[in-house]
């Protein structure tokens, strides 16, 4: 079993940065794909981006060039940063694993593991 925390959030002015965190905790974190996604008020839940077990990485085009997904498998920890901040961006943060071969990466329901979220606020 896999559990995922998430931190990192909070509030920040548009053009400003965070960094987002997932802490893994249980066994083979370097095997799975890490992904985050984000639900904004009255919105889907949407892939932001991913890292797989190789390194691979893709992002929704409207991050691109903004965040930069990586990971340290000897802390077993995903991070995002998130530049650039827009008010746009404004959503709860999900980190979530996948042990599969994450084909379908954007996909959620591909993902087994799901922290509790972490608030990112945007103010214009």
């Amino acid at each position: 079993q896999v559990q995922l925390v998430e931190s990192g959030g909070g509030l920040v002015q548009a053009g400003g940065s965070l960094r987002l965190s997932c802490a893994a905790s249980g066994r083979a974190f370097s095997s799975y794909a890490m992904g985050w996604f984000r639900q904004a008020p009255g919105k889907e839940r949407e892939f932001v981006s991913v890292i797989n077990w190789s390194g691979v990485i893709y992002y929704t085009e409207s991050v691109k060039g903004r965040f930069t997904i990586s990971r340290d498998n000897a802390k077993n920890t995903v991070y995002l940063q998130m530049n650039s901040l827009k008010p746009e961006d404004t959503a709860v943060y999900y980190c979530a694993a996948d042990g599969g071969n994450n084909r379908r990466y954007s996909d959620s329901h591909v993902y087994e593991h799901w922290g509790q979220g972490t608030q990112v606020t945007v103010s214009s």
